[in-house]
């Protein structure tokens, strides 16, 4: 019998079909083997990739599926590397340190935009489930005059949904606030704590809930200040998405399939104990982690799907707060590729 070669993650070529006289010779348990032998897919070429993640519980899918060998099962090793900021993040992936991005997907867009990368996104993930944090002396958002709002970078994500915020308060960035860029929520949360001065900033599990006990409260949830918005995502290279496909539709079937597992009821208990080991929480900070991530509407999406009406949100924010296009929001196209996506859907199981 011929050995035929194929690509990985090619699709199989069918065989030449065997002449009559031998097709009635192929009849037995042996000759059985052999049919489905041939007939089966060509094993998975391992795949190392390094995935650049903001710390925090948002990111329980893709921990889910490392830990229940959802990745290892499709032949894939994955190094976590955590990021202190979205600007390093950016620079990191368009130098190519890693190969997938993981953060508010609206850093696609500035990096696109501003920094000229071919980027794509080709996934969601959740609603974002930022809060607004304020310092225990602020009763109002209207306190914030004369003081400064904490953010990671001041022209994309989440900056940009407490710019809105603010605004729809009759608030203006430079006239009744300053933004100072200290970092990620982590670090963010931190300098809010230790300044005086930076008396508002967004946050997300778990340091919206470990941070209450430090002396920040919430002000109200992202999703009751602007309402559907596509958070994070994992976002890419185009260049790199082209010559790996195969390697990038398994992992994103992976994370479905982590996304899944995560959202099942069922497993509650498991996911709780992983975000208590994972970040070193509280009990009861990693419940209640975990009661945000299945908050519908800001936590996670089913199977990762992409926002596309949260998207337009993230779209509009620019446009109307960083006064990109003109003030109008372009179409979703140029941002997205969710073939990939699509695709690994497939695969999942």
């Amino acid at each position: 019998m011929t050995t035929r070669h194929t690509r990985l993650d090619a699709p199989l070529q069918s065989a030449t079909s065997p002449a009559p006289a031998r097709r009635r010779l192929l009849i037995g348990a042996g000759s059985a083997a052999l049919l489905a032998g041939c007939a089966s897919a060509p094993p998975m070429t391992p795949a190392k990739l390094t995935v650049n993640v903001f710390p925090g519980s948002s990111n329980l899918p893709l921990l889910t599926a490392i830990d229940k060998g959802f990745m290892a099962r499709r032949n894939l090793t994955i190094t976590i590397l955590n990021t202190p900021n979205s600007e390093e993040q950016r620079a990191g992936l368009a130098a190519g340190r890693f190969e997938i991005a993981v953060a508010a997907i609206d850093n696609a867009l500035a990096m696109v935009e501003g920094a000229k990368q071919d980027v794509i996104i080709v996934s969601g993930g959740d609603g974002s489930m930022n809060e607004l944090l304020a310092r225990q002396e602020v009763n109002s958002i209207m306190d914030i005059r004369g003081k400064s709002l904490a953010v990671d970078a001041p022209n994309t994500a989440y900056a940009l949904v407490a710019k809105k915020i603010l605004k729809n308060n009759g608030l203006l960035e430079g006239r009744d606030y300053k933004v100072v860029p200290v970092g990620g929520t982590g670090p963010r949360t931190n300098a809010m704590i230790a300044n005086p001065d930076l008396v508002l900033g967004m946050g997300n599990p778990p340091f919206s809930i470990t941070t209450r006990e430090r002396g920040l409260k919430s002000l109200g949830t992202q999703f009751s200040f602007i309402g559907p918005y596509q958070g994070q995502g994992a976002f890419v290279l185009r260049s790199w998405a082209t010559a790996n496909a195969g390697v990038l539709e398994r992992y994103l079937a992976a994370v479905i399939e982590g996304q899944r597992y995560a959202m099942d009821p069922a497993n509650r208990a498991e996911m709780v104990k992983l975000l208590v080991d994972r970040f070193k929480l509280a009990q009861a900070v990693a419940e209640g982690s975990y009661q945000a991530l299945m908050t519908p509407g800001s936590g996670l999406t089913p199977d990762g799907r992409f926002n596309m009406e949260g998207f337009k949100t993230v779209l509009a924010l620019r446009a109307e707060i960083e006064g990109m296009w003109g003030g109008v929001p372009p179409a979703p196209d140029k941002y997205i590729d969710l073939s990939y996506y699509d695709r690994a859907l497939r695969q999942a199981r």
